[in-house]
């Protein structure tokens, strides 16, 4: 393994390609399927106003047995107990990876003195309506905590950090790779963002946050920083994205690959879950920003506004679809609570300005080939904190947004999507077309990873086993996505047909199981296909920071023609792009179109800085 010193980056093809995987994780059995069958969702009606016995009825609801709230009066070993169990219950990388396990660790006001390590299906929140409300006087640590992970930390997935002020000891430890963000944070030290060990973490994300001290990148591999203040930042591998962040390295792309936006077009803090004076529930749903800088909390309050809980539907995992339909069509919110949930049907958003709200990593699973969510082209959607986890039966996507052909204008209230993740394959042998798809205008995708599985459960993945043709399909005219992570799908990973969009950091990883070049051309008679691919209609599109890895593992003499692929259109213009291939595994023989270097050698990367 190349030493850490020499800076130079790796993937998680270390710990498979020498350990084999090491053993399938344990298999996860899917409950009873029910109805086959999809339906585009239908134009929104005007919305009734929430009443108890559709949502909730109650500011001070039952979020379930697997949501733990802690109050500052429990004495702090209780506490620290109950955060050990938990973690013990879901560290393991070999065996709890796919578990069906689902916890959330809610601090109420105050000051705590405990450390949380964070292990998988975990969120960790504070209950405050500001993150200085609760302290955590130790750490909230994410590492390479397992003997088999052997110091890396690139499956350190599906965990996450928010809303609360922290004093560590030492340096704040979080080595994550996809699908663990930190957000709404005051880190009053420093913040490592790799493994003790330095062994690799891989692409992460943080947004909203203060870090007073230095923020060391180490060997993570790449990051996406959003509307944050730093002290000072430090170091980088292949791709580090910074917009609207205070404290960040001036763009240097590709020595050192720092790529810096001193604003970001469009924004908004995350909905979050608090508890008021009177030890009520309620639901923050912040402002848009536009052009932000910073983070929104930074004058003293979000700008925006609270949803009591009563005007939520509580939903547990032995909910049905219908259940959650009834409820939402009735004008209520919806706010899913940790679990699996077995759709037999299509969840169908249909209502203007409603909040989707997950803790936990609640897991949307269809079992009958449709859609998992349908959300209708109305203004102000908010979906954050939801895993869509692909059925055994194809389905045509896990989440559509906006019918097709949808128009409206939402740029005054867009329909947003964050920590919204995908997954096909990995638990089960998960099928689905596409994974997300967007029709509406305006929309925002704030932190999106959508993953066809490479490891996982046995008999859940390989190139027929869980098949996807693309991660994520843009329709929708004027879409921003701050924060975008595609991998291992079998065509296109993203296919951008509107116009107008942009993308502000993009990590890709193509198919690791490609059988042969045969089984690898693209619809022009082209070798491979591209990892992010812009209409040829398209006029106007620009991106920033976006790296494409190929480890064609299966058969290494495969080669793909070009990570991303452009019309050419003076409109159309990309920035700071890097290819790699890891462990010389295949080749990417282009960047973009015709442009850029042959992937060289010793997991290095080609580069480059503009195009056109």
């Amino acid at each position: 393994m190349t030493p850490v010193s020499q800076r130079r980056g790796r993937r998680r093809f270390p710990f498979f390609a020498g350990m084999a995987a090491v053993a399938a994780v344990t298999a996860v059995a899917p409950s009873a399927a029910a109805m086959p069958g999809a339906h585009p969702a239908q134009p929104a009606a005007p919305a009734p106003a929430p009443g108890p016995q559709a949502c909730a009825g109650t500011d001070t609801p039952d979020f379930g047995p697997n949501v733990r709230i802690f109050d500052p009066s429990m004495p702090a070993q209780d506490i620290q107990k109950q955060l050990d169990d938990d973690f013990n219950n879901l560290k393991d990388t070999l065996a709890d990876q796919m578990s069906e396990d689902r916890v959330a660790h809610l601090f109420k006001p105050g000051e705590y003195t405990v450390n949380d390590n964070v292990g998988y299906y975990t969120s960790v929140a504070g209950l405050g309506k500001n993150p200085g409300d609760v302290t955590i006087n130790g750490n909230i640590t994410v590492d390479a905590f397992n003997e088999s992970d052997q110091g890396n930390a690139t499956q350190n997935f599906w965990r996450s950090a928010e809303n609360m002020t922290v004093k560590p000891n030492g340096a704040n430890r979080w080595g994550v790779s996809q699908a663990a963000p930190m957000r709404r944070m005051d880190i009053q030290g420093d913040l490592d963002l790799y493994p003790e060990s330095y062994g690799w973490a891989s692409g992460g994300y943080l947004a909203d946050t203060k870090v007073s001290g230095t923020t060391e990148s180490s060997s993570q591999q790449q990051w996406y920083t959003r509307d944050s203040q730093l002290g000072a930042w430090d170091g980088g591998v292949w791709n580090m994205t910074f917009s609207g962040v205070q404290g960040a390295p001036p763009t240097a792309f590709p020595d050192p690959p720092h790529t810096t936006l001193e604003s970001t077009p469009v924004s908004a803090d995350v909905p979050y879950l608090y508890v008021d004076g009177e030890g009520k529930y309620q639901v923050f749903r912040p402002d848009v920003r536009t052009d932000a800088t910073g983070p929104s909390w930074a004058g003293g309050e979000t700008p925006g506004k609270s949803v009591p809980m009563s005007q939520f539907y509580v939903a547990k995992p032995t909910d049905t679809a219908a259940d959650i339909n009834a409820a939402v069509a009735s004008g209520c919110n919806l706010f899913f609570t940790p679990g699996v949930y077995h759709l037999d049907d299509t969840i169908k958003i249909t209502n203007p300005d409603t909040i989707v709200l997950g803790i936990g990593y609640p897991t949307l699973m269809p079992e009958t080939g449709k859609t998992a969510m349908e959300v209708a082209d109305v203004d102000g959607v908010r979906i954050k904190g939801v895993l869509f986890d692909a059925g055994t039966q194809n389905s045509p996507s896990l989440l559509t947004v906006g019918e097709e052909g949808a128009s409206a204008d939402h740029s005054q209230n867009p329909t947003i999507m964050q920590d919204v993740f995908f997954r096909l394959g990995g638990t089960v042998a998960g099928k689905a077309t596409n994974s997300l798809v967007v029709n509406s205008k305006n929309a925002v995708m704030d932190h999106i990873w959508a993953w066809r599985a490479d490891h996982g459960n046995e008999g859940s993945f390989g190139w027929d086993v869980n098949p996807g043709d693309t991660g994520v399909l843009v329709n929708g005219d004027d879409v921003t996505a701050t924060g975008l992570f595609v991998e291992h799908y079998n065509k296109y990973q993203v296919i951008w047909n509107g116009n107008n969009g942009k993308t502000i950091f993009f990590q890709n990883e193509m198919p690791y199981d490609v059988p042969d070049q045969a089984a690898y051309m693209n619809d022009k008679g082209q070798e491979g296909w591209a990892a992010y691919k812009v209409g040829d209609q398209v006029t106007d599109h620009e991106a920033w920071g976006l790296g494409s890895y190929c480890f064609f593992n299966v058969n290494p003499e495969v080669k793909n023609d070009h990570a991303f692929e452009v019309p050419a259109a003076p409109g159309v213009k990309f920035h700071s792009m890097a290819t790699v291939s890891l462990n010389e595994k295949g080749s990417i023989t282009h960047i973009i179109n015709d442009k850029g270097d042959v992937t060289p050698p010793e997991t290095t990367p080609s580069n480059l800085a503009n195009f056109p």
